[in-house]
């Protein structure tokens, strides 16, 4: 049976095609794409734009149109903060990309980025009432990207920057934040960070430990694992040693970027130098943003009571049913495992704090604000597989909605 959908952009039926003899159904004209129901689902794109108010007849017309705007874009002209009041732009956000590292993909270029992009937005929508634009940009020049945002950014509440590759997302946010007043926020890094840290202080309460007490391993020196580290520490993690391709990140390598330099400064207290799997020896968490395969007897000689969250999509580092055999607390990034670390869990809510105190950016006290309140869902239902609620946990998104909103006025970037 042909799948029917909805095409958002003009509101008409059609089929997602029919088999034939090929097994497959019509693309876009010239080419074939396989019969397979997400490309039913994406047929038409995701998202579309809806009007919030109606123009049924010339009165309506004349309000939401011409002479009528007129009144509103001169009260904005000469009293600019109106522009929060009168538009759209205090719950919108710009979801910007150029496509250079894509879900695990790599970097497949603008246009291939936004089904990802429109999916993002949707999310934003669904989990926290705040609309978003996809943006996918046909540069990959730190220069024109923060330029083209800067230009952008009227139109806007708030920029999440999505799915750049590192090292340059670290310039293009930093640079960025230095020039709007507005919250800008790569979830890649943050939005990870994030919900790691709400996970690992529900796991640390479970085995009766604070962050203090732990130390953890990083596989993935790159824009997650980066942020993580950065931002357990800040949060009161004992250490946390990080590791590349070529091991754990460290004052003696001569190898390293800037961003790895300052990070070598930043961790590893200990002083490891050598392997992934060496520093797993006596560890008490192990954190996965990287692929790849971590080997079983490095995580047997993990701590007792360790945890492990291997994240990487489809493939976690360390397969759960390993794991199991050795940590009291097991997460990853997937949907069909308990305690899903899921970046939706934390930038609905976030960007949603932020945009109701219009927000000139987001501090560190409100990514930790947002942890915490997402670690406080869980409460006494606390388990070795519940130390992380569900993304469609309906307290959620209001829960560090409050929590972001609370901290901005507490540390003075609120403006209402």
């Amino acid at each position: 049976m042909a799948a029917e959908i909805v095409n958002p952009r003009s509101g008409s039926r059609g089929t997602g095609g029919s088999l034939g003899s090929s097994g497959s159904t019509a693309g876009h004209e010239g080419a074939e794409e396989p019969f397979d129901p997400a490309f039913a689902l994406h047929r038409g794109g995701k998202m579309a734009v809806q009007a919030t108010v109606p123009v049924r007849d010339k009165d309506d017309l004349s309000l939401a149109y011409t002479p009528g705007v007129a009144k509103v874009c001169s009260a904005i002209a000469e009293k600019p903060e109106l522009v929060h009041d009168y538009t759209w732009k205090s719950n919108v956000v710009a979801v910007v990309t150029d496509g250079t590292a894509v879900l695990g993909l790599g970097d497949i270029g603008p246009e291939a980025s936004l089904p990802v992009m429109e999916g993002k937005a949707i999310l934003f929508k669904q989990f926290g009432g705040v609309d978003a634009v996809p943006i996918a940009l046909a540069t990959t020049d730190v220069d024109e990207i923060i330029d083209t945002v800067v230009r952008l950014a009227p139109s806007f509440g708030g920029v999440n920057l999505e799915d750049i590759s590192a090292p340059r997302c670290f310039e293009i946010e930093r640079r960025l934040q230095e020039r709007l007043d507005i919250p800008v926020f790569h979830d890649d890094q943050h939005g990870t960070a994030v919900v790691t840290l709400a996970a690992l202080r529900n796991a640390a309460r479970l085995t009766g430990r604070t962050l203090g007490d732990l130390r953890a391993v990083i596989s993935g020196a790159g824009a997650a694992g980066v942020a993580i580290a950065k931002f357990l520490l800040e949060a009161g993690l004992g250490d946390v040693a990080v590791a590349d391709r070529k091991g754990v990140v460290s004052r003696d390598r001569d190898d390293l970027t800037p961003v790895k330099r300052e990070l070598a400064e930043l961790t590893n207290k200990a002083g490891l130098s050598g392997s992934l799997e060496s520093a797993l020896a006596g560890a008490d968490v192990f954190i996965g943003v990287s692929g790849g395969t971590v080997p079983e007897p490095a995580v047997a000689s993990m701590a007792p009571n360790s945890f492990v969250f291997a994240m990487a999509n489809p493939n976690p580092e360390v397969h759960p049913d390993i794991a199991h055999k050795y940590a009291a607390v097991v997460a990853t990034g997937r949907s069909d495992y308990p305690n899903q670390i899921n970046n939706v869990l934390a930038f609905p809510g976030i960007f949603a704090g932020a945009l109701q105190v219009r927000a000139s950016r987001i501090t560190e006290g409100m990514k930790i604000a947002a942890a915490d309140a997402l670690a406080g869902v869980v409460g006494d239902e606390l388990s070795a597989d519940y130390v992380i609620p569900s993304p469609f946990d309906e307290r959620v998104a209001p829960a560090v909605t409050a929590a972001v909103a609370a901290a901005a006025r507490a540390e003075g970037v609120a403006r209402r």
